[in-house]
């Protein structure tokens, strides 16, 4: 299996001829390599519906006819738009082609802004991922804020691999995502959300070095670097 970090929360995955997206944002991201017209999906996973996490799943689900896993309200809004969709919401599970998906609890927002209207649609919970995909478990925290029941993920399933955010001021910052880490228990983790916008500005090699320090493997990848599970 290939995760490949694509900047700001954006991930792919490829596995058994299955490829997935989370959180596609890559024509608003002035650091990212891939172009949205090159990317291959047969299942688009969105977080929540703000524009850097979902602002090119429509194009690439039309161009691909990938299913677009999200929230109820999000899944729904999708569909008007002719487009293939799987809805979930918080706490629910589904056994998917290419593996099992929980979706888990965020603390933040979800809505669709619209700027030139000047129109904000509330776009139900926000939501992160439990994957299990070739018997390795893949936690995207999604955007959060730092919660107790981390803990228990921790707890109850060995977590390989963990995206977690660390760019504050919108999610949980690094000192908070440290303590994440920690109740979260992952085998190794990539710092996510940071550096796309000037209020979000981190450093990543600093935050995987603290890492370290309590014991945890962190990886802080450069845009179209992957890892393999």
């Amino acid at each position: 299996m290939k995760l490949t970090y694509h900047g700001q929360s954006t991930v792919t995955i490829e596995t058994n001829g299955q490829h997935i997206v989370i959180d596609p944002f890559f024509s608003g991201n002035d650091q990212a390599m891939t172009k949205p017209e090159d990317v291959k999906a047969d299942f688009i996973l969105l977080t929540h519906a703000h524009a850097d996490h979902m602002l090119d799943a429509e194009a690439i689900a039309k161009a691909t006819g990938a299913t677009i896993v999200a929230t109820h309200e999000l899944a729904t809004y999708l569909s008007f738009k002719g487009l293939n969709v799987h809805p979930m919401n918080l706490g629910g599970q589904f056994e998917f082609p290419f593996g099992k998906v929980k979706m888990t609890q965020a603390f933040h927002s979800s809505s669709i802004i619209d700027e030139e209207k000047q129109t904000i649609t509330y776009m139900g919970m926000p939501a992160g991922f439990l994957l299990t995909i070739e018997d390795k478990v893949i936690y995207h925290a999604g955007d959060t804020a730092l919660f107790g029941d981390m803990a228990l993920y921790g707890a109850h399933y060995d977590i390989d691999l963990a995206f977690l955010p660390i760019g504050d001021n919108y999610t949980m910052g690094p000192e908070d995502a440290l303590v994440a880490a920690d109740m979260l228990q992952a085998k190794a983790v990539v710092p996510v959300h940071y550096d796309t916008f000037d209020l979000i500005k981190q450093d990543a090699e600093a935050f995987c070095a603290n890492l370290e320090a309590q014991g945890q493997t962190g990886h802080a990848l450069k845009i179209d670097a992957l890892i393999e599970l």
